[in-house]
């Protein structure tokens, strides 16, 4: 949904005065950025993690919100959905759904050792929350945009964050001290690193041992999904299946079996962040 500019950020927890977030749980994580000309694109996004994702979320907002330095030109405003101690995946579908109402909803989340992926996808499908799911975790998107990868992980991600660790100086200290944080020198170094990460994220799905998957024209959908309207094209719910499908990889693919793999490309090229090369399919 496309709406004037304001300030949200929802934290899943204890109540407050705004709503589902709470001042000890949450900080601020998307300023205001009133767009007085113009409407925003608003985004619900769940997320896996308490600080990495919401981080890099904040850095999208505050980096391309504007539509200054996106493709379609138009303003977008990313409010993270999260909760302290993070979210299983069927958790975080359903916190993103209750958060956003009617509102455009994603959902980020990893393999690690989840058992109920499965039961998330199906959640997602069911009323059109775009899933971005990374195996091993979101720490191999990060590192995609600084280098291409390959091989399977087995839901583990001490070698990505090992490479990671090497990839720049920013990310020397990543996952020591508990710290995932995407702030300050991290962002910086991930500048000017968009195209390479959605380039080496779509190699991922055309690499996929399944043989049939490929990130190719008419392959994949980036949105967005309109779940309000009675012609909606998605014809929502969809089947699990197919609704997996919308990154490229072949309706028959089990989710768990991309390894590895990362679909937060999809977001960014559904913003407009990075020129889409393919065919797009909007929904």
């Amino acid at each position: 949904m496309s709406r004037p500019g304001g300030d949200e950020s929802q934290a899943v927890g204890k109540k407050s005065k705004r709503r589902g977030s709470s001042d000890e749980e949450a900080r601020p994580l998307v300023p205001a950025q009133p767009i007085p000309s113009k409407q925003e694109r608003v985004l619900y996004v769940g997320c896996e993690g308490e600080s990495t994702e919401p981080h890099y979320l904040d850095y999208l907002t505050k980096r391309f919100g504007t539509g200054e330095h996106t493709t379609t030109g138009q303003p977008f405003r990313i409010v993270p959905v999260y909760k302290v101690n993070g979210l299983p995946p069927e958790q975080v579908v359903e916190a993103v759904r209750e958060k956003a109402a009617t509102d455009e909803t994603w959902a980020l989340f990893d393999r690690d050792q989840h058992t109920k992926i499965p039961q998330a996808v199906e959640q997602a499908a069911a009323d059109g929350t775009e899933i971005c799911f990374s195996h091993p975790s979101f720490d191999l998107w990060l590192l995609l945009h600084f280098q291409s990868f390959g091989g399977k992980q087995s839901g583990t991600s001490k070698g990505v964050v090992e490479k990671l660790r090497k990839a720049d100086p920013a990310f020397k200290g990543f996952d020591k001290r508990n710290d995932k944080s995407i702030q300050g020198p991290r962002r910086k170094a991930l500048e000017g690193r968009v195209k390479a990460a959605i380039q080496n994220a779509k190699a991922l799905v055309s690499q996929c041992e399944h043989g049939d998957c490929k990130a190719g024209p008419g392959r994949y959908a980036v949105g967005p999904v309109d779940r309000t309207s009675p012609h909606n094209p998605d014809h929502l719910p969809q089947s699990p299946r197919k609704w997996a499908a919308r990154s490229g990889h072949a309706p028959d693919c089990k989710v768990l079996d991309r390894d590895p793999s990362s679909d937060v490309w999809r977001l960014l090229v559904s913003l407009g962040i990075e020129k889409d090369d393919w065919d797009r399919l909007r929904g």
